[in-house]
């Protein structure tokens, strides 16, 4: 086994662990570590990191069902439409050149590493669980499957945040509830990759065994580690991730580039922290109460 398929098969885990803990995030750590370390073109790095998302997003469903964290019809609803926009956004994205789709995957990144960062805004109270309008989840879930599709980028942090915000869900449901939607979707897009790529099933296998491995630990961990804690560490990391991404897309000397990334990734992380910490809950003065909240929402 070569250096780069061992570390890629090591860094695969993580990919598990963000699915599993956080609901979403794999396809955010897949599409780098399989263009940059596996050394995959970009097209073949999202088709095959649609296959081990959607296989390992199924089966992080598992402990989460058996926990009682998944709203079933709210993921249904919302994974067959977006299962319709994946497939057409995995056909188009056969038209759009590699250097546009892995910008677009890069602006990506650093959307998500936002809503991480920041969260969601509380009134003090905990959310009030109720069923999202099917219209809402239909629309919805058609927009993020097209993302999906054309990006490679499961949706999960598209997801967790609709049905948190607006379905009221706790986080640790949302997460549950969007591994069905993601599996669902991931599926849809890898077929239509699959009309114009053709993928590594034995790199693919062994990914997405160490995803697999990762999510189930990471579905244990969920509701124990303060949720908080995660997003912003997670989102810091993607913020790296993304700007990184970014910046290899600019013609111009390696170094000056990792350079640039490095400084622009450096500010990018201060400044979402920053962000993230003027958006405190009301009435609280840190961190401590929400996470608290997230646990008792799980237990």
């Amino acid at each position: 086994m070569s250096v780069s398929l061992t570390l890629t098969v090591g860094l695969a885990v993580l990919i598990g662990l963000s699915l599993g803990l956080l609901g979403g995030g794999g396809s955010i750590l897949a599409v780098p570590l399989l263009v940059y370390v596996a050394d995959l073109p970009a097209k073949e790095a999202i088709a095959t990191s649609l296959l081990v998302v959607g296989v390992t997003s199924a089966v992080g469903v598992l402990p989460h069902a058996r926990a009682g964290r998944i709203r079933w019809r709210t993921g249904l609803l919302f994974g067959a439409a977006g299962m319709a926009g994946a497939y057409v956004g995995g056909r188009l994205a056969a038209f759009v050149p590699a250097t546009v789709l892995l910008t677009g995957f890069g602006v990506m990144m650093l959307a998500t590493a936002t809503a991480m960062i920041r969260g969601r805004r509380s009134t003090g109270g905990p959310p009030v669980p109720r069923e999202l309008p099917v219209q809402r989840i239909l629309l919805d879930g058609v927009v993020v499957g097209l993302v999906t599709g054309i990006v490679g980028a499961g949706g999960g942090f598209l997801v967790v945040p609709a049905l948190a915000l607006l379905g009221g869900l706790p986080m640790p449901v949302a997460a549950g509830t969007s591994l069905v939607v993601i599996a669902m979707k991931s599926f849809a897009g890898l077929v239509g990759f699959l009309s114009s790529v053709s993928i590594d099933w034995a790199l693919a296998a062994a990914v997405t065994t160490a995803a697999v491995a990762g999510s189930l630990a990471g579905a244990r961990l969920a509701g124990r580690v303060p949720e908080v804690v995660l997003r912003q560490t997670f989102g810091g990391f993607v913020v790296v991730a993304g700007v990184f991404m970014l910046v290899q897309q600019i013609p111009g000397d390696g170094r000056v580039k990792i350079l640039v990334a490095a400084l622009a990734s450096a500010l990018g992380a201060v400044a979402l922290l920053v962000a993230g910490r003027r958006r405190r809950p009301i009435g609280t003065t840190g961190p401590a109460p929400r996470a608290a909240q997230d646990h008792q929402a799980d237990s």
